[in-house]
């Protein structure tokens, strides 16, 4: 009797334990819509702070396209006059620190790669490294001694009980020198004028507006041991903005830098109130810039850019961490200083969506359509497992390419990330597409197409820790003919780095079986996944009239290339006009058409390296520009 109770039990366990995991492993339906929510996607997503310690081919064949340089808090003291800069978290010790070689190097050897900067607001950078703390020295001679964050460079003394501070703080003045706007703008002309270096001003866009503003006073206390106030911090911000904007006006100016989710609300202890109204940090910067513009005419930000160190208290929790940015249905465990967004302490408000909020106070304030973007230039995925890392990064990657995010360049970079964003960089289209899933949260789907729209890569993210699951996919307004197409995944990836180039990575090459515009496919679980599809038809009309005659020359161009055309009357080219698109589907110029013979010149001198498309009508055709 015991045996059979024993038995029993164990049956109706293994039911209950069978049934849970096929209700948690439950199929998944993905509707893709190619002609919903199309948008561009910027190229910068696949970015990361970058020192350039890997091969020039390394990173051409991972597929990195934009870099942050500068070392984060570092920036707010460099000297590029001297090459100095000072590092706030070893003694204040200055040390040689030269951009004009990184900036070289992504000139030389990176066309498609855009460089961010930072200007100084700080007010004091590096003068001398003369007067550094002797470090090595003092800590051989005083064994596991801590004190790094010692004011000590400029004759400080030190407590030997470590941590804290000093027992004689450092004097600045033989470390630092004063540095107002004027100097930090310098460098524009210095990269860029007639007797500068010749960088290219158009891949050095990106200019950060110093580094952490909003913890000077615990960074950089060497320099501001009180933090100004917000108002005062902003007029720095603007008189440098204006000053920028003045020598090169197409430069993209990327504030406030804000440190991490508490100071995305509040700047320090202060409460900003204008005419009896409770600003947080972000809508007031946002109102100051706005009110600027319309007083000035001068765009004093172009990129709103934040830094994040998501809170999960469990691995699930991290990868959930992609919801913080736009989804106003998540409680984000970290949410902290958003208790006092209103200026009160509301611990109830567990909702961030900061990246929404960001959008809406810009509409707010400078209008519909302003054309600000967003950026995240300092960020980590948390856990330091290689296939948690890569998962969670490639749906962050995906989650920025859906909402047009400018730019995306993390701190914290782990093995397993290079994976994604080579499978990302290399295999997504250029233009999202909308994507909806039944189990959002569990399984996602990032869609891009290219600008002809004849071509689409649908990569599946599958966040589910231990189950695989599988995906019905229904294509809707992109014809795929019946076959078998291409699929690249990333899983079970093993502690050792995987990613050395682009044919030697940890992508498995397979197949799906479309039918009807529809297919099935297994995922596994903590898995990446994209089915490299093409239309059935290149959605680019044949020329039905034997008389029309279109040729291009030469292509490759370098300085300008010629469009003959010999077009019959009713050709919808005469009604559209000439068109020139670059890859991201941006009109480069048009050029009105009536039909007949015509013979069209482009200059192309002025235009980047790259593929372009010349749509004639209903026709596009490929153009290359090397130079």
């Amino acid at each position: 009797m015991k045996l059979r109770l024993i038995k029993t039990n164990f049956v109706l366990a293994l039911i209950t334990f069978l049934g849970m995991n096929a209700a948690l492993a439950q199929n998944v339906t993905i509707t893709v819509n190619a002609a919903q929510g199309k948008r561009a996607v910027s190229p910068n997503i696949y970015g990361r702070n970058e020192s350039f310690d890997q091969p020039v081919a390394f990173y051409k064949g991972a597929g990195l396209r934009f870099v942050r340089v500068g070392g984060g808090n570092n920036m707010s003291a460099y000297n590029w006059r001297l090459k100095l800069d000072v590092h706030p978290d070893w003694f204040n010790n200055v040390y040689a620190s030269d951009w004009d070689v990184y900036a070289q190097k992504i000139n030389d050897n990176f066309p498609n790669m855009q460089g961010m900067f930072a200007f100084q607001l700080l007010g004091r950078v590096a003068s001398s490294g003369q007067n550094n703390f002797p470090d090595w020295t003092y800590m051989q001679a005083h064994p596991g001694w801590s004190g790094n964050n010692q004011n000590l460079a400029g004759g400080g003394t030190p407590d030997p009980k470590g941590g804290g501070k000093a027992l004689v703080e450092g004097n600045i003045d033989l470390f630092s020198k004063p540095w107002p706007a004027d100097s930090s703008v310098a460098i524009l002309d210095h990269w860029f004028g007639a007797k500068g270096k010749g960088f290219n001003k158009n891949q050095l866009q990106y200019w950060s507006m110093d580094n952490e503003v909003d913890v000077w006073n615990g960074t950089h206390d060497w320099a501001m041991p009180t933090l100004i106030s917000a108002s005062a911090f902003l007029d720095r911000y603007i008189e440098l903005a204006k000053k920028a904007k003045a020598l090169y006006p197409d430069i993209k100016l990327c504030g406030p830098v804000t440190t991490s989710e508490w100071q995305w609300y509040k700047w320090s202890n202060e409460s900003i109130r204008i005419d009896g109204k409770y600003y947080c940090w972000f809508e007031y910067f946002i109102k100051r810039c706005a009110d600027e513009e319309k007083a000035s005419g001068v765009r004093v930000l172009d990129v709103f850019d934040i830094h994040h160190y998501p809170y999960g208290p469990t691995d699930n929790d991290a990868l959930q961490n992609y919801r913080i940015f736009y989804d106003k249905n998540y409680n984000y465990p970290g949410a902290n200083g958003l208790y006092s967004i209103n200026g009160g302490w509301d611990t109830s408000s567990k909702k961030e969506y900061v990246f929404q909020r960001i959008n809406d106070w810009l509409t707010k304030y400078f209008g519909a359509n302003n054309g600000i973007t967003l950026g995240l230039s300092e960020w980590s995925p948390g856990p330091n497992e290689p296939n948690l890392a890569s998962v969670i990064y490639a749906t962050h990657l995906g989650t920025f390419a859906n909402n047009g995010v400018e730019y995306f360049t993390p701190w914290n970079w782990f093995t397993g990330m290079w994976e994604s964003l080579h499978l990302y960089s290399r295999y997504a289209k250029n233009f999202s597409v909308s994507s909806t899933s039944t189990l959002e949260n569990t399984v996602s789907a990032y869609t891009t197409v290219n600008a002809p729209a004849d071509s689409m890569t649908v990569i599946l993210v599958n966040r589910d820790m231990s189950a695989a699951r599988t995906v019905t996919i229904n294509l809707n307004e992109f014809s795929v003919s019946n076959g078998s197409y291409k699929t690249l995944q990333l899983s079970s990836l093993p502690a050792a780095e995987t990613f050395k180039s682009h044919t030697s990575n940890a992508l498995k090459s397979n197949t799906v079986i479309v039918a009807s515009n529809s297919f099935d496919i297994t995922v596994p679980a903590l898995s990446t996944t994209a089915v490299i599809l093409k239309s059935g038809t290149t959605g680019i009309s044949e020329i039905k009239n034997p008389k029309d005659e279109i040729n291009i020359f030469p292509n490759p161009a370098n300085n300008e290339v010629k469009v003959s055309m010999n077009l019959s009357q009713g050709n919808p080219a005469s009604l559209n006009g000439l068109i020139l698109l670059n890859s991201y589907g941006q009109t480069v110029s048009v050029e009105n058409l009536q039909p007949g013979i015509y013979d069209y010149t482009i200059n192309t001198s002025n235009l980047p390296e790259g593929v372009y498309l010349l749509k004639i009508g209903s026709q596009v055709q490929k153009l290359i520009v090397q130079h």
